[in-house]
């Protein structure tokens, strides 16, 4: 890739990112013109730009020049994420840098925003273009199918560990299908943020971060991520440091390839001790899982740490259209054996989404006496136990006496199920210890209203995405349960008196297609319950003039200066 593509999918101001590319029009033929989407304004307008910031004064000068680093790595994310998300990406952009028009400067944000040509909001349709979007995004070749891979395996079943690693991009040679390492096809790029790991982990003076790091960087070049995710885990540093392949919610075929995302953070310690009482319970929480004793999962390590944070820069599949507001990794099994899992709560995040988003929501989908129920304390617990939830019920399984991983088995609607358990998990794991007087009762009182404004709040980023389809399942399934039911004046409302059950129904149902790694069942939980009914679509209608979304404008990284 040229430099001039590169400095297009450099994430930082605009002019930068998508007007200062100098890739010139072939001689012969230029490229026709690109149409936008004739409400492209209103789309870009369900963002609402949020500056994001923490303050940093407190680090060690040998922790500021680290940081440096770090945002320079996290604009080489930027663009592994890009290549990873459409193999078209770095030939496209300078098309979107070359608008003119009224509508050239929404469409160029929009871009940025989406990671590409396709509005993630509504079901990857095109907002730049026509071209549709290949479900297996840029990690297999567009004209593969499932059919074709599948049957590929079936006469290769020796290559199957490499195909659905989630470390390799498949791609043709010849008439075959091939598995390429990261390492290999993304070698210039993860060069490049190695150096920039290397250089942070020689500036902090924090032994901990200095060993992730280097560890980290080595992994870049060599695929092996065990050691330095269990390095991870033992990071005792004010900068909380995720940068690497994680998530697989981009493969929309399979669910098998991880995604790069970075995130840097500045620790908030004494909120992170104040919850660390809770990562002892997880043993106690497993057992109480409401499913049989033989498919609970009691071999995952019990030591996760608990982070509160704020962020100071997000990159890759963490900065693409919905932020996230809290994650709980490593996804490697071995390392949940091993160490367990941590989680890490985005409190700036957190905060700018409830206050511009989640109470204008609530506020309208709910009754104006059960808005005021309402509670930051309640989501911000929710948002917790959702991410200690993704570390209980199964992950290693076996399926017709061979071993393998839930995520394997339940493919591309494994996203959606685990996001849909995790939430059902986070009311039920909160009941659950404030029954045990571990958690305030206060929280749990005001969950029911919460969590439900959150579940429209969710179902706006579409069914297309894993949380989305999550709640919209969720919904429809306490629905039926008579849970939650329709008020007469079209809002949503808890019922008290069935909601608990419906909670634990709905959880023992999804953790059971998970124990048994049952593909039909996920996909009859889909069908019978992932689509958005007449009453939820007319409350969404309604919410009109309510960003969707944040965009995050993060203070730190107009500061920083480029790579030299």
């Amino acid at each position: 890739m040229n430099a001039s593509v590169r400095s297009c999918l450099a994430r930082g101001a605009m002019a930068a990112a998508l007007c200062s590319c100098g890739t010139q029009p072939s001689a012969a033929k230029a490229p026709a013109p690109l149409a936008v989407a004739p409400d492209i304004k209103a789309r870009v307008a369900q963002f609402v730009p949020e500056k994001i910031a923490a303050d940093t004064s407190r680090l060690s000068a040998g922790d500021r020049t680290a940081l440096e680093h770090l945002v320079r790595a996290c604009r080489v994310v930027d663009q592994i994420f890009a290549r990873q998300a459409w193999q078209g990406y770095p030939s496209f952009a300078p098309q979107v840098a070359a608008l003119t028009g009224p509508d050239a400067a929404a469409a160029q944000a929009y871009f940025r925003i989406m990671m590409g040509p396709w509005d993630r909001l509504a079901g990857f349709a095109p907002f730049l273009g026509h071209a549709p979007h290949p479900p297996g995004a840029g990690f297999y070749p567009e004209d593969m199918s499932k059919a074709e891979f599948e049957a590929f395996l079936a006469a290769h079943p020796g290559d199957r560990a490499a195909f659905t690693s989630p470390l390799t991009v498949i791609r043709r040679q010849g008439k075959a299908l091939v598995a390429v390492p990261y390492s290999t096809e993304y070698q210039d790029l993860l060069a490049s943020a190695a150096a920039e790991l290397r250089a942070a982990a020689a500036a902090t003076p924090n032994a901990s971060l200095r060993r992730f790091l280097s560890l980290r960087a080595d992994a870049f070049l060599s695929d092996d991520y065990y050691p330095s995710d269990l390095a991870w885990m033992e990071l005792d540093s004010p900068l909380e440091v995720v940068i690497g392949p994680y998530e697989t919610y981009e493969d929309g075929l399979f669910g098998y390839k991880a995604a790069f995302e970075a995130f840097v953070c500045l620790e908030q310690p004494e909120e992170s001790e104040q919850l660390s009482r809770y990562k002892t319970e997880l043993p106690f929480l497993e057992s109480r899982l409401p499913i049989p004793d033989q498919f609970k999962n009691t071999k995952r390590g019990s030591d996760s740490p608990i982070r509160v944070a704020n962020e100071l820069i997000t990159a890759g599949d963490a900065r693409r259209g919905v932020q996230t507001l809290a994650f709980n990794l490593p996804n490697d099994e071995r390392v949940r054996e091993a160490k367990g899992s941590k989680k890490v709560l985005l409190k700036n995040m957190m905060r700018a989404k409830y206050d511009a988003i989640l109470q204008p929501v609530a506020a309208r989908v709910l009754e104006p006496a059960d808005a005021s129920h309402l509670d930051f304390d309640a989501y911000f617990h929710h948002i917790l136990f959702h991410e200690l939830s993704h570390g209980l019920g199964p992950g290693r399984i076996k399926v017709g006496g061979r071993d393998t991983e839930v995520r394997l088995e339940l493919k591309e609607l494994y996203p959606a199920i685990e996001e849909a358990k995790a939430d059902v998990l986070g009311v039920y794991t909160l009941a659950v210890l404030a029954n045990k007087g571990v958690v305030p009762l206060s929280v749990v009182e005001a969950l029911p209203w919460t969590y439900l404004a959150g579940l429209f709040r969710a179902a706006r980023f579409g069914t297309t995405e894993a949380h989305g389809l999550g709640v919209v399942i969720q919904t429809n399934y306490l629905l039926d349960k008579g849970a939650i039911e329709v008020a007469p004046d079209g809002r949503f409302r808890p019922v008290l008196k069935k909601f608990a059950g419906g909670i634990k129904a709905l959880a023992h149902d999804l953790l059971m297609v998970e124990a048994q790694g049952s593909y039909d069942g996920a996909h009859e939980l889909v069908q019978r319950y992932g689509t958005v009914r007449p009453p939820m679509a007319k409350l969404l209608g309604a919410l009109g003039g309510v960003p969707v979304d944040v965009e995050p404008v993060f203070t730190i990284e107009s500061a920083a200066p480029a790579a030299r």
